[in-house]
């Protein structure tokens, strides 16, 4: 499935059911992180005016998708669906080129977004409200939910294909139009959700996607008088000012952010389980995940066995070009998120924790055109150091030694994020004590701290979420707005009030 493009080759936004170019007349190419000389196309730069077009074709759009039945929403997600089964393999191809995750973990990632949208097909048939019963004779009374009009979906580069997904679909299957801006170094494999989208049966307007700058085209959105919800997933800085921009607006929106997830391992865990999920947790996707592993919590009598197996589990990893067969861990998506990686190695060591194995860029042949660095790990780290506070997004392990395990406990809550954790241990007492009183909003036992399912919710606590919880039953009803129906059915009017 080419992308779609203009004579020049150059792709197109997707606005009102057409292809059309910028308003600027502006392009970016999209590079590959894992080989700079490879260009995946040129996308559109776009400003203030391509995403107004957008909003306004999305308004036209609304009262005909918000009258459409929900069943045949769905139905329209489920065609997508097929569609996009039929392509993964392109897509993921595709996705590997522009993110740089390997093959495996891009055709992962296609797989989950693929079951996030039948999940949400599905949902057509299940948006309910309530029955509950009045205090007055012969009324009736429900709840109802119905959708908000047109919502804006903001999304990261480090999945570029789930999240637009599981935005999209429960907003569409629940009556909005969307406009959506994927993030600038990401936006091929957002044009292909759009393509399929398009192929599926989706009317003119009901989705559209404009690409280009966020102070450009994720401020008009965010702004402007017509988007009755922002979705948005990435940085704190950004999110906790949209957050405050979408409040004086009175307009509903969640944000998801960061993450410093912690996985504590007591002395009694299943050693090879730990440093299984540890080193998936933390090298998976070169650590560019909100869910990533990047503390390790362990007790004392475990942890020189366990940083013994995880230094030689780094140490084996093949980082690589996505692409090629045996590779493990590829680059960085882009320089300036190596530089930010680089530079927190560098801040570790001068607040003294030691450096195991790792913490250079990749250099010599292939490595030279790509933003590689090694997997790395330190340990003497301590909970007030930055390597422990602030989150990274490469991959760095910041092993941490405690004593028992309320210190445990202790260390894996200070911190301000609270998106994911998990715990390693054969005691199914302290196993409960911590999903109890761990101040995280998805917790893990004996399994690593990444990882989803369509069907339960996805989010945080603290400094790592804003508004309501993403994927599942939840993430359709952010989409909407409850009404409450009286209904006297005898048609005699009221001769009493209760209020």
């Amino acid at each position: 499935m080419p992308l779609k493009s203009d004579a020049q080759g150059r792709s197109c936004n997707f606005i009102g059911g057409e292809w059309v170019p910028p308003s600027t007349a502006e392009y970016a190419p999209n590079r590959s992180p894992a080989n700079l000389d490879e260009v995946l196309g040129h996308f559109p730069a776009s400003g203030r005016k391509d995403a107004e077009a957008a909003v306004q074709a999305a308004k036209a759009a609304f009262p005909a998708w918000a009258a459409t039945p929900a069943p045949a929403r769905g139905r329209i997600l489920w065609k997508a669906v097929e569609l996009f089964k039929s392509r993964l393999d392109e897509l993921a191809r595709t996705l590997c080129r522009e993110e740089g995750k390997t093959l495996a973990e891009a055709r992962g990632e296609v797989m989950k977004g693929i079951n996030l949208l039948e999940f949400y097909a599905g949902e057509g048939f299940r948006i309910h409200g309530k029955t509950l019963p009045s205090e007055v004779r012969q009324t009736f009374t429900c709840t109802v939910r119905q959708p908000l009009g047109v919502v804006a979906l903001i999304t990261p580069w480090n999945f570029p294909f789930a999240i637009p997904a599981w935005k999209s679909a429960p907003a569409l299957v629940t009556g909005n139009t969307v406009v959506l801006k994927p993030a600038s170094n990401t936006p091929a494999t957002a044009t292909l959700l759009a393509q399929v989208y398009e192929e599926a049966g989706i009317p003119k307007g009901v989705f559209n996607l404009v690409t280009g700058p966020g102070g450009a085209v994720g401020n008009t959105l965010v702004d402007h008088p017509e988007v009755k919800a922002v979705s948005f997933t990435g940085s704190n800085s950004i999110g906790m000012a949209l957050n405050e921009r979408c409040a004086k607006r009175g307009i509903k929106v969640t944000a998801e952010m960061g993450g410093k997830n912690a996985a504590v391992v007591l002395d009694d865990a299943d050693l090879d389980l730990a440093v299984a999920g540890i080193l998936q947790g933390a090298y998976g996707s070169t650590g560019q995940r909100c869910t990533a592993t990047s503390r390790v919590v362990a007790q004392r009598g475990i942890a020189p066995r366990l940083v013994e197996a995880l230094v030689a589990g780094a140490q084996k990893l093949q980082v690589g070009n996505g692409l090629e067969p045996g590779i493990e861990m590829g680059p960085a998506v882009d320089e300036s998120q190596l530089k930010t990686d680089l530079r927190y190695i560098e801040l570790a060591k001068e607040e003294g924790a030691k450096l195991l194995t790792g913490g250079q860029r990749l250099t010599g042949g292939a490595f030279d055109n790509g933003y590689y660095v090694q997997p790395t790990l330190f340990v003497g780290v301590r909970p007030g150091m930055r390597i422990h506070q602030e989150e990274v997004f490469g991959p760095v392990i910041a092993v941490v030694e405690v004593g028992d395990f309320d210190e445990a406990l202790m260390v894996a809550n200070a911190v301000e994020f609270g998106l994911s954790s998990s715990i390693y241990t054969r005691d199914s007492n302290l196993a409960m004590r911590f999903v109890e009183r761990v101040e995280v909003g998805m917790v893990h036992v004996n399994n690593p701290t990444v990882g989803g399912e369509a069907q339960l919710p996805f989010g945080g606590w603290k400094s790592t979420g804003i508004g309501e919880r993403e994927m599942a039953e939840e993430g359709a009803e952010f989409f909407t707005q409850l009404k409450t129906v009286f209904f006297d059915y005898t048609g005699a009017a009221r001769t009493s009030k209760i209020y």
